[in-house]
């Protein structure tokens, strides 16, 4: 939903998301991983608004985050002044040194929404990674999700932080007409002050969902192995979490 992503409701999203998302948690799995395969060093693609970047520059991992909205950006360094932030694309970025892991986080995959961009991001990923280089990311789950949203789904949440009160009021449905497995996603924000409802913006996106098996063969023509497909419950969707390794 790139209208939240940039002037000025990046900061409506960083409210909203931090009560949707555990980012201790979120730090703990992905950290878990990278240490699993004796990594040293992380890039997190589609850093945001930089809450989970706080808790791995704490940590002893070295981390780079990245985020395509130099809004989000300009958020994660005010929030981390130590941490290093890029403002690139997934798709064309070139760091100034090889990586041991990347993330891709928040199901950042959702906006790859043609094989041309899988290919073009992994293609970008593989060249910045270390020799055996691990990739890490999570993906909607196409053959769970379209059944539960079949023939539209409408789903609202509530945000309530430092005494501010939100309401998003989403419409999701499944989108036939389009190549891969799409879905539209309409959603309306509010802000909530005692009986008073104020509309602050709309959105309305059209976003991929993926199976396994496409994320298998993605990842085997753009030369990585696949290492563990983690079933992962997560906020608002089915969700599973691919790790890679660079060939």
């Amino acid at each position: 939903m790139k209208s939240l992503y940039t002037n000025g409701f990046e900061h409506l999203y960083d409210d909203m998301y931090q009560t949707f998302i555990d980012y201790q948690e979120e730090f703990n799995f992905y950290s878990s991983i990278i240490l699993q395969y004796k990594k040293k060093s992380v890039l997190e693609i589609g850093c945001g608004t930089g809450n989970l970047a706080k808790f791995f520059i704490a940590s002893a991992l070295k981390y780079i985050g990245l985020d395509l909205s130099q809004d989000m950006i300009n958020v994660s360094q005010k929030r981390n002044p130590t941490g290093t932030f890029i403002n690139n694309d997934v798709t064309s970025f070139k760091l100034d040194n090889k990586i041991d892991s990347i993330i891709i986080t928040g199901r950042t995959t959702s906006y790859f929404l043609n094989n041309q961009t899988v290919t073009d991001a992994l293609k970008a990923i593989h060249s910045n990674l270390n020799k055996d280089g691990i990739l890490c990311f999570d993906f909607i789950d196409a053959s769970r999700f379209f059944l539960e949203i079949k023939g539209g789904k409408s789903i609202s949440h509530q945000a309530i932080i430092d005494k501010k009160h939100y309401v998003r009021e989403s419409y999701i449905k499944e989108n036939t007409t389009l190549d891969n497995m799409m879905f539209d996603w309409d959603a309306k924000y509010y802000k909530i002050q005692g009986d008073n409802k104020t509309h602050l913006t709309t959105d309305t996106s059209t976003v991929r969902a993926f199976t396994k098996n496409e994320w298998e063969l993605l990842l085997a023509l753009n030369n990585f192995e696949l290492i563990e497909c983690i079933d992962r419950k997560s906020y608002a969707f089915d969700t599973y979490v691919v790790v890679a390794r660079k060939m």
